[in-house]
């Protein structure tokens, strides 16, 4: 692959192993929850938490990764600009952390009634401390191109998560039959309790192994913190903007959902449902970790490497279109990961899957404004974004329930990359390759037309899972012959001609 394709893939990789395969699991172990905990409702709490915890991570950031990267490639020294964002998360972290403690049972009941229970929230502001104080250190071992090591502690985070949840689901039940005194303790109606719990010990263990990157010399200059800042801010504002795009429905839906009784048990199944779709969620990321990076990087060493910007965006595209048709192609399967109890949620996951595509397809276009310095543009397309996703599901949530949830973010996520896509040929031309993506897209809806036909129709699940495979078999071929330098290989260059 040329113009550092071959390099940006295999980064991709290392990092998909430290951020989708642990979120792979994660999401694993989310399923398991909703077999493991007694109510749905548990469900709709865990989703609600976990949508606070996204935003505020990236509120508690503020945009500073992005800020490192761009001044750790611009200045003469990346230790000092590494020591002063490290500073800066830090300060602004316990400062945090004291006002939460102050306002813990207020905050609590504000967030999600009697369902957010004050140590809950307590519990939350933990992992968010851990977790935000380790972004900057993190952020250094992309720098550096260590992916390894960053997939290493990424994996062994979730491999905890995962046991600590299966002592306290699987062997604490079994435990407490033999040992009934010595496990007094436990309740399964407290799975909410078990399950954040074994998270925030997953964070601490995680900032612990990625201590090492803090034996530098600290300097603080106050100088680039300002300039750091200056940079970084329209950044905060277009990453709330991003993550409410994404999350802001499971944060309101309890509020304006009308039936107050049943709000959290209807989240629960949007959410489970949503996890099903998560898959195009943790492709992007991996691909953002890479490509981040990858484009500072080649700014820097080419003058002007457009072309190579536009591989990458079309490769996304590429392979988020095969996603969508893997993962709508065996939903047969897939909907088995859930309780018959979440199935009637199922309709929103072909529409969450292609938002979140336009959503990394945005990411991908967002970085002619980082190259330029103009981030403002990205917290003006962002607050647009949000503007959307708030006013369909503030006004269509109390008639449409979650299904307004999940058009809301097919809508938004569609119309920011629009328009990103139109303000960066005015500011920062690309020769994105249009008539690939529309001919891909295209393509991609006719054979997921076919896919909806075939479970209409056919009441056999093995002959709908064998129109499924055929069709997409052809997306893979006419991917393959038309688009990927696989072709050029030995063996399978010559099954392709």
């Amino acid at each position: 692959m040329a113009g550092g394709m071959r390099s940006l893939a295999k980064e991709t990789f290392f990092y998909g192993l430290g951020s989708v395969l642990p979120r792979l699991l994660s999401w694993f172990l989310s399923l398991y929850w909703a077999f493991a905990l007694p109510r749905v409702d548990d469900i709709g709490v865990l989703t609600n938490f976990y949508a606070w915890v996204a935003l505020l991570q990236v509120i508690l950031t503020y945009g500073m990764e992005t800020g490192f990267f761009r001044f750790a490639n611009k200045e003469s020294d990346p230790t000092r600009v590494f020591s002063t964002a490290f500073i800066s998360i830090l300060s602004s972290t316990l400062l945090f952390f004291v006002l939460s403690l102050l306002f813990l049972k207020p905050a609590a009941f504000a967030l999600g009634g009697s369902e957010m229970k004050p140590h809950y929230l307590l519990l939350m502001v933990l992992i968010l401390c851990f977790d935000v104080v380790g972004a900057i250190p993190f952020a250094n071992l992309r720098f550096k191109k260590r992916p390894i090591r960053f997939a290493a502690i990424k994996l062994v985070n979730v491999g905890l998560t995962i046991l600590i949840n299966l002592f306290f689901f699987l062997a604490c039940p079994l435990l407490q039959e033999r040992f009934p005194d010595a496990f007094a303790w436990f309740n399964l109606s407290r799975g909410v309790d078990y399950i954040l719990i074994a998270n925030l010990t997953a964070s601490v263990v995680q900032l612990l192994m990625v201590s090492p990157e803090l034996r530098v010399r600290f300097t603080f200059d106050k100088a680039l913190l300002r300039r750091m800042l200056h940079y970084s801010f329209p950044i905060l504002i277009l990453g709330i903007a991003g993550i409410l795009n994404q999350t802001v429905d499971k944060i309101l839906f309890p509020w304006f959902y009308p039936d107050k009784a049943n709000a959290f048990r209807e989240l629960g199944i949007y959410g489970q449902n949503f996890k099903i779709a998560i898959i195009m969620v943790m492709f992007t990321q991996s691909f953002r970790y890479a490509f981040e990076p990858f484009i500072f990087a080649r700014n820097r060493e080419a003058a002007d490497d457009r072309q190579s910007f536009s591989d990458a965006t079309r490769y996304f595209i590429l392979f988020g279109l095969l996603i969508f048709l893997l993962t709508t192609g065996y939903i047969d399967i897939i909907k088995f990961l859930i309780p018959a109890a979440y199935h009637e949620g199922l309709k929103v996951v072909p529409i969450v899957l292609l938002g979140e595509l336009f959503f990394g397809v945005y990411f991908n276009l967002s970085l002619w404004y980082k190259l330029t310095d103009q981030t403002r543009w990205g917290a003006y397309m962002s607050i647009f974004g949000f503007l959307i996703t708030l006013g369909i599901n503030i006004l269509f949530i109390p008639r449409f329930g979650y299904m307004a949830c999940a058009w809301a973010s097919f809508i938004a996520n569609l119309a920011m990359m629009i328009l990103s896509y139109g303000l960066g040929q005015k500011h920062y031309p690309i020769p994105y390759n249009l008539r690939s993506a529309a001919t891909f897209f295209l393509l991609t809806i006719i054979l997921y037309a076919g896919i909806r036909v075939s479970y209409l129709q056919l009441e056999s699940l093995p002959l709908r899972l064998l129109v499924s495979t055929l069709l997409v078999a052809v997306y893979l071929v006419v991917m393959i012959k038309r688009e990927l330098p696989l072709k050029q290989w030995p063996f399978i260059g010559n099954f392709f001609k």
